[in-house]
């Protein structure tokens, strides 16, 4: 019975997602390639040709075709107001890297969107779970606290989608801890959703990473799209009288299980936002100041950058599961976690932004990128070829 459920939850919503976006995929670079719809090269971008930059489509469009082939066994109504939010997410991140739109119009259509989800879905932010001795708090401060989260995750999964693989394979790895609390919860429409993104995203990132021909960016489209996503998973686990809530009685914090989860986007935009504001700028300028640009700096490739990047903030969840198996109050969980998200994005990137070029640890870092350049050699060419042949 526990496989029957796992096979229908997670792996027939997983598997028809993959299969939709990896049909899809090439039909959609063409059109990119036809209507010029591409990501040119800059001084501040990494790549030397024009990309196509459709790639949230097809993530969007293998999502919703499986929650449509999903609800013929399992209730997924109760996402009719995330797939809005969705759309309305993909629509202007979409926009913006056609067009280009000002940060503040985006800023606006993020608020209004989370409102959106507010006001029609019931989606808020609305319980310490216990961190603080604070357990339900009053709407009057919901309201404002989910907005901030969730706009505040919308753009740090959009700032981190700076190398191939980066934002896809982040999607990818809080899709499966998220979804994994979900499933143990009982929460079965957020399982499916879980499971229905990290499908869809998974045929999108071996493009992304092996592709030649076949590569596509996410776009703007996308990863405003999957913050979106991610920010409702974050709201349900927080949110008062949802099944997740059960598990703070066995001494889990569940505002630091998440925080760890989005650990390296979180901590590595306030980083650079609050060095922007301080410099006199904008935190919404563009610059090569992020932990990705850091390890490319240092002659790392895209892949070798995102499996780094990954590794780290995994470590910052393992090491919150150490600390709540260990018996950790919920308070010190979160310090924990802070202290760990800081020490792995501006304890990492101001050493060694400021490393001595002669030094032994300068030259071992470049050593180690330039071992990571195995994109075109062995078994990753025959993955390139197979991608570009789909």
């Amino acid at each position: 019975m526990e496989l029957y459920k796992i096979i229908q939850t997670v792996g027939v919503p997983f598997f028809i997602a993959l299969l939709c976006v990896a049909l899809v995929h090439p039909t959609m670079v063409r059109i990119a390639q036809l209507k010029g719809i591409v990501d040119e090269p800059n001084a501040r971008k990494l790549q030397r040709v024009p990309i196509p930059i459709l790639g949230g489509v097809c993530v969007f469009l293998g999502i919703v075709v499986s929650l449509g082939f999903t609800s013929v066994f399992e209730d997924c109504t109760d996402l009719f107001t995330v797939v809005m939010a969705m759309t309305v997410m993909l629509y202007i991140g979409t926009g913006d890297d056609i067009l280009g739109l000002s940060p503040r119009t985006r800023f606006v259509v993020e608020i209004l969107t989370v409102l959106c989800l507010i006001g029609i879905g019931g989606y808020t932010l609305n319980d310490f779970h216990g961190l603080w001795g604070l357990d339900r708090i009053p709407t009057w401060m919901a309201v404002p606290l989910t907005i901030f989260a969730s706009v505040g995750i919308i753009n740090a999964i959009n700032l981190i989608d700076g190398v191939d693989g980066l934002s896809s394979g982040f999607g990818i790895m809080a899709c499966i801890m998220f979804g994994t609390l979900f499933y143990l919860s009982g929460d079965t429409s957020m399982t499916i959703l879980a499971a229905v993104s990290a499908g869809a995203l998974v045929p999108f990132f071996f493009h992304n990473v092996y592709g030649k021909n076949s590569k596509m960016f996410i776009g703007d489209g996308g990863t405003l799209m999957l913050g979106i996503i991610i920010s409702v998973f974050v709201i349900r686990i927080l949110q008062h009288n949802t099944p997740c809530g059960e598990y703070v009685k066995s001494g889990m914090g569940l505002i630091p299980f998440t925080l760890a989860v989005l650990a390296v986007p979180v901590f590595d935009t306030l980083r650079v936002m609050t060095a922007r504001i301080l410099g006199g700028h904008s935190p919404f300028l563009p610059d090569k100041t992020h932990l990705h640009h850091l390890f490319i700096s240092y002659g790392f490739s895209h892949a070798g950058t995102t499996v780094v990047i990954l590794m780290l903030n995994t470590f910052v969840v393992l090491a919150w599961w150490a600390m709540y198996a260990a018996g950790a109050s919920i308070d010190l969980q979160l310090y924990g976690v802070v202290i760990l998200g800081v020490l792995i994005t501006a304890g990492i990137y101001y050493p060694l932004r400021r490393l001595d070029p002669s030094s032994r640890l300068h030259h071992m870092l470049h050593r180690v990128g330039h071992w990571t350049h195995v994109e075109r050699t062995g078994s990753v060419l025959w993955l390139q070829k197979l991608m570009d042949r789909m």
